[in-house]
């Protein structure tokens, strides 16, 4: 018999000896009550949105939220307009403003998480399914799960909470960074939107003018939006790989029971300390979801990728900062930037920025071959993109073209049904090439 939370090994112990001094654990029921009565909610599903939204805007409220001003915004949409006309020189994909806007950090928030809610429920009902059944379990003697009912059910729904407490504080920790709504290179919004007091923070110590660095980060911008807009595929090939990574997870269930075993349920503090550390909520990557890693990356590098190289090929000649800033979003890419470190918290993922150089250099390389109608005509179908091996070897992919069936761009796009030949390189872990 292993050993039991707050007891010893000795079978003549009083079993309910876990539940510490009487005041104590009623202050602990009422704490866990009071949470449980704030996460009471309409929605359906493990996570109480509502209550993450709260969590987010407080934080960043808590730390600085000016509104925008009238003088702001005309600043950010006159960038935003002037960057897509820069960009119709050197893409054939259309514009993909449709009303500009500068957000404030809360306004980011309240747009952006319907799309969040969508990335992370998949994961999101793994996880408190999971954590739900071994906080219950685990720890507790059968005599003691037979008459600690209300207590169970507490524990059970505990998971769901946590959850939402991570969600809302990784959330609001993104705002505060951010500086537009495509930062972490997912649609998170339709609207193209940049942030003021974003590119404050990101001009911060910066010995550019603020007005160059304002043109740069709405070059990017306009130009995620046009993919997001323009290539019907990509949205869903994106989210899909994320819901496709949540089927395959699973959590250590031995590692969790660890945890909990040695939980003294009449101390407050260490139940906020444990249940609430992060490595609770981290999941055991499977050979399944390893897999279907390697096909986001691969994509959201494709997509980093593209946009480095039309922006700076706008920017040339208009913008005397642009390899500075070019290489200053690298490295901050490079040393874990808020597209890695929202997707480790929330989703789980790691991104590779390694990635995002190759890929720039593939979509180079395509447009000094094909020109810019070629390059683009790429993203018409999800078969015609590079793999995660033509990253590394961009002429292998130049000289192969004529290995692609062109009669397909003028199909209708959608998802790509794997080959044979991709059958047989995924096998069980599907693989890391990217076909669709």
């Amino acid at each position: 018999m292993t050993d039991l939370p707050g007891r010893g090994n000795d079978p003549n112990e009083d079993p309910f000896a876990i539940f510490g001094n009487p005041q104590q654990f009623a202050a602990v029921m009422r704490q866990i009550a009071d949470m449980l009565s704030a996460a009471a909610s309409s929605d359906a599903g493990p996570v109480n949105w509502e209550m993450a939204k709260n969590i987010a805007r407080h934080a960043v409220v808590a730390g600085g939220d000016p509104s925008v001003m009238e003088g702001e915004r005309r600043q950010i949409v006159d960038a935003l307009n002037l960057a897509d006309l820069w960009l119709n020189e050197v893409t054939v994909l259309p514009s993909g403003l449709v009303n500009p806007q500068a957000w404030s950090r809360s306004e980011w928030i309240e747009r952006t998480i319907p799309v969040w809610r969508q990335l992370c429920e998949p994961i999101t009902s793994q996880m408190v399914e999971t954590m739900g059944g071994t906080l219950s379990a685990a720890g507790l003697p059968p005599e003691a799960q037979a008459m600690a009912g209300p207590l169970i059910g507490m524990l059970k729904q505990m998971g769901g909470i946590l959850v939402t407490q991570q969600i809302g504080h990784a959330i609001g920790t993104l705002a505060r960074e951010v500086v537009g709504s495509t930062d972490i290179g997912l649609p998170l919004s339709d609207t193209a939107a940049l942030l003021p007091a974003g590119i404050a923070e990101f001009s911060r110590g910066l010995e550019i003018p603020t007005e160059e660095i304002r043109l740069y980060l709405a070059l990017r911008e306009a130009a995620h939006h046009r993919l997001f807009q323009h290539v019907p595929w990509l949205r869903a090939h994106l989210l899909g790989a994320v819901e496709e990574y949540a089927r395959g997870i699973t959590v250590d269930v031995a590692a969790l029971e660890e945890k909990i075993r040695g939980l003294d349920l009449s101390d407050p503090a260490q139940l906020q300390r444990v249940l609430g550390g992060g490595e609770l909520l981290k999941p055991e990557e499977t050979e399944r979801q390893k897999a279907a890693l390697a096909r986001l990356e691969t994509t959201l590098a494709l997509v980093e990728g593209w946009v480095d190289t039309v922006v700076n090929t706008a920017a040339q000649g208009r913008l005397p900062s642009v390899a500075a800033l070019a290489e200053m979003l690298r490295r901050r890419r490079a040393t874990g930037g808020p597209a890695e470190r929202t997707f480790a918290t929330l989703v789980g993922l790691e991104l590779r920025p390694r990635r995002l150089r190759e890929a720039a250099a593939l979509w180079k390389a395509l447009g000094d071959a094909r020109g810019t109608e070629g390059r683009d005509a790429v993203w018409n179908h999800p078969d015609l993109m590079p793999s995660a091996d033509d990253l590394a070897d961009p002429q292998a992919f130049l000289r192969g073209e004529t290995e692609f069936d062109l009669s397909r761009l003028t199909e209708e796009p959608g998802p790509a049904e794997p080959t044979e030949e991709d059958g047989d390189q995924k096998g069980d872990q599907g693989g890391d090439r990217d076909r669709g």
